[in-house]
């Protein structure tokens, strides 16, 4: 009599054997009707690929808004006086003190500068006169701001000098003197000085007019110089960049505590970063994905009642072999199974096909074009679960109608 294990490891036998039937059975049905479930495949194969193009856009668009949001200054913090007093009608703006005093205290400070704003009106030309922003700044304002510069950038000989230099704004540059290469070295009076333009910059990612710079009429000069046209120690803003944006967040918190301690209460200080906006960012390329997602999905579904219609009609086609497999000693779980598998079969090489065609659009824009376009191996897998779960769910209710056929009617029928 044979032991429990050689029956177990018969029955492994047994069922290895049906499954590789199984398969077999369903690769030879997938040639003999080649044409009409390649067509069926066709749209789990364009929803698959819609997937994994889906993610690649959304994938794209959430790092090109990161990385426009991080060029900006991702290490960089500002703090200004808010005008805010609940006690007095005084204003008590920061000093340069301030600023000393985060250097001194804070860990990680890599870069601070003063802003002091002027008004100033300089001649354009033919009697006009333009208004425009002039800030008074440290050399480290460039490194904070990240700001491209054409010449040269304010340095530290020029504060200790008090040189009468200036960096224009490109827009302003061209206004003034027809263009921006050209203005490098010519002069222009603020304050009634003279001043000598050094360089000419811009910001390196568009802030949609949110930030100091905005507007393009922006004048930067030294900040000891700046103190002959507005004399006082008291300043606009304190800007800091510290070394690793993890320090960012307790930067800021600290930051706030030292500016608050050192001035009366009462007074409210504004100490902000751009961590806040990277993550709300992120949140809202992600939700566009899921969006786009959802609507790939539905392609998905599609594809997936086009098997369900096909394989019903194959069902039908099929009928007296159900009928043959019956009377030989197939049982309705094989029976089910096998229709399943020929289901799933459509599905997955639809859902492989169209793999394949959504990772190389991207592949082909990464080699030929200079765009680093991120595909997503997750999205892959995702991909390939779904198409397979498609292949199930809607190969269930066919491969259900022919297990619960009757033998002996399938076998009459014509």
């Amino acid at each position: 009599m044979p032991s429990p294990r050689d029956t177990l490891q018969t029955r492994g036998h047994l069922r290895n054997i049906v499954t590789r039937e199984i398969l077999a059975v369903a690769l030879d049905t997938f040639q003999l009707y080649r044409v009409r479930f390649a067509l069926t495949a066709l749209g789990v194969m364009i929803g698959t690929a819609s997937l994994i193009v889906v993610v690649t856009v959304g994938l794209t668009g959430k790092e090109y808004i990161l990385d426009q949001i991080r060029g900006i200054g991702v290490n960089m913090i500002h703090a200004s006086s808010t005008g805010d007093a609940v006690n007095t009608s005084l204003h008590e703006y920061l000093t340069l003190d301030d600023m000393r005093a985060v250097r001194e205290e804070v860990p990680g400070v890599a870069a601070a500068s003063p802003v002091v704003p002027l008004l100033e009106r300089i001649s354009i030309g033919g009697g006009k006169e333009w208004q425009v922003s002039v800030f008074g700044v440290d050399p480290q304002y460039r490194q904070i701001r990240n700001l491209d510069v054409a010449g040269r950038f304010l340095d530290d000989l020029d504060n200790q000098e008090r040189a009468k230099v200036a960096d224009l704004a490109e827009p302003l540059a061209k206004r003034i003197f027809g263009t921006s290469q050209g203005a490098i070295g010519r002069s222009l009076r603020i304050g009634g000085l003279p001043f000598t333009v050094i360089g000419i910059f811009k910001e390196r990612v568009e802030t949609f007019g949110q930030s100091e710079l905005a507007g393009g009429n922006t004048i930067l000069i030294p900040y000891t110089v700046s103190r002959y046209l507005l004399p006082g120690t008291t300043v606009w803003q304190l800007f800091f960049s510290m070394s690793n944006p993890s320090q960012v967040e307790p930067a800021t918190q600290q930051i706030r505590a030292i500016i608050q301690a050192r001035h009366r209460q009462g007074f409210v200080y504004r100490v902000e970063n751009l961590t806040e906006l990277l993550s709300v960012a992120a949140k809202v390329a992600n939700a566009l994905t899921l969006v786009l997602l959802l609507v790939a999905a539905i392609t998905l579904v599609v594809g997936g009642m086009g098997i369900m219609n096909i394989m019903l009609a194959t069902v039908t086609a099929r009928t007296r072999e159900i009928g043959i497999r019956k009377a030989v000693g197939a049982t309705a779980a094989e029976i089910r199974l096998q229709f399943l598998a020929e289901a799933v079969l459509i599905s997955l090489i639809g859902g492989v096909i169209g793999i394949a065609v959504g990772v190389a659009l991207p592949l082909c824009l990464r080699v030929f074009t200079s765009f680093d376009i991120p595909i997503s191996a997750l999205a892959v897998f995702i991909a390939l679960a779904v198409s397979s779960l498609v292949g199930i769910i809607f190969g269930t209710v066919p491969a259900a109608r022919a297990a619960q056929m009757d033998p002996i009617e399938s076998l009459h029928h014509s």
